[in-house]
């Protein structure tokens, strides 16, 4: 039971950057998700509607700024943020700041559409709302609704042995197992009962101890490839079969750091299970 895979997504919406080891800070991984892109309206626009973030490689620079690649783009080196706030549309953020103009200019190239880059200056001014499981005092960067999402691999095998099944009954081509990117995890562990993590309170990775704050539902996202950007119906289709209630489709757990520490691949994985 150990912790294989920590990816990190330094603009909101683009594609992981996998890493050995990462900080546990209050509000996510060191790193994560400080950025993000908006409409002209503070709206942000997301990969499930937007699959060309999946093409962007973004990578925290050392100064603070970052630095953007694309396919048909230049690469592209941001400064630290300095503008103005400018208002946004969060769930419990209503303010962030402007990036340099040129971040601005290249997203919009990107999606063809005015868009804007945001950076979250102070993570602490982003409190999780209580109907996504937060509590008093608990915060979170541009990640949708916890600081950490995790899953586990031995969950994503059984939806794959679900999907080909399903495949099989409706006299189709076996699919090749789903990349575990679909799902946009901070953490991936393995050795564990598939969806056992459904009964867990808190779970110790390494020497950080986590409270589970929900399970995590599954959107449009996980319809497209992260490799090719093409849209299927897979795992949607096959979660709503084995893992629908409540009107949604669930697939991993939200995490909220109970202490500060470092992660690393290989570290021991210790659930609490509800009784």
């Amino acid at each position: 039971m150990k912790l294989s895979d920590i990816r990190i997504y330094p603009v909101k919406s683009v594609t992981g950057i996998r890493l050995d080891h990462a900080k546990v800070l209050p509000w996510g991984l060191e790193g994560d998700r400080r950025w993000a892109v908006v409409d002209d309206k503070g709206d942000g626009y997301w990969s499930g509607e937007n699959p060309e973030y999946l093409s962007v490689r973004a990578v925290n620079a050392p100064e603070g700024g970052l630095v953007l690649n694309a396919p048909g783009l230049e690469e592209l080196t941001v400064p630290p943020a300095d503008g103005p706030l400018v208002p946004v549309y969060f769930h419990g953020l209503d303010e962030a700041m402007l990036a340099h103009d040129d971040a601005h200019e290249w997203f919009t190239r990107l999606l063809g559409k005015p868009a804007r880059l945001v950076y979250l200056d102070d993570p602490n001014r982003r409190h999780i709302v209580d109907y996504h499981g937060g509590l008093p005092g608990e915060v979170v960067s541009f990640a949708w609704d916890a600081p950490l999402l995790l899953v586990t691999r031995d969950s994503l095998a059984r939806l794959d042995d679900w999907i080909a099944e399903g495949a099989i009954e409706r006299q189709e081509a076996t699919p090749r197992p789903l990349d575990v990117a679909r799902f946009r995890p901070s953490v991936v562990v393995e050795g564990f009962a598939p969806f056992e993590e459904d009964t867990w309170t808190s779970v110790r990775i390494g020497e950080v101890d986590f409270r589970v704050s929900e399970l995590c539902d599954r959107c449009l996202v996980t319809l497209w490839d992260p490799q090719t950007r093409e849209r299927g119906k897979e795992p949607l289709r096959t979660l709503a079969k084995h893992r629908r209630w409540d009107g949604k489709t669930w697939f991993g757990i939200r995490l909220v750091p109970k202490n500060l520490g470092e992660l690393r691949v290989g570290d021991p994985v210790v659930p609490v299970v509800r009784t």
